[in-house]
């Protein structure tokens, strides 16, 4: 039975980490994209919000996956 829940603890943290590497990188992207609209006079603030929110999203699945790996 322990074996089953390591396993369910790795599985779901190496889930939450890939995922939040993935936003975090995302938002950045879409940083970068609202920084050029921004600078051609183009609509730039939906896609500042989105990576704001892709950003923050993927900084708090690092941290709880953090978490569950600290508890190990």
């Amino acid at each position: 039975m322990e074996k089953q829940k390591n396993t369910s603890k790795k599985t779901t943290w190496l889930i939450l980490s890939i995922l939040g590497v993935l936003l975090v990188g995302g938002g950045l992207s879409f940083l970068g994209e609202a920084i050029i609209a921004k600078t051609q006079d183009k609509a730039w603030f939906l896609t500042g919000t989105l990576s704001l929110v892709l950003v923050n999203s993927g900084i708090c699945l690092i941290v709880k996956a953090s978490e569950i790996d600290s508890k190990n």
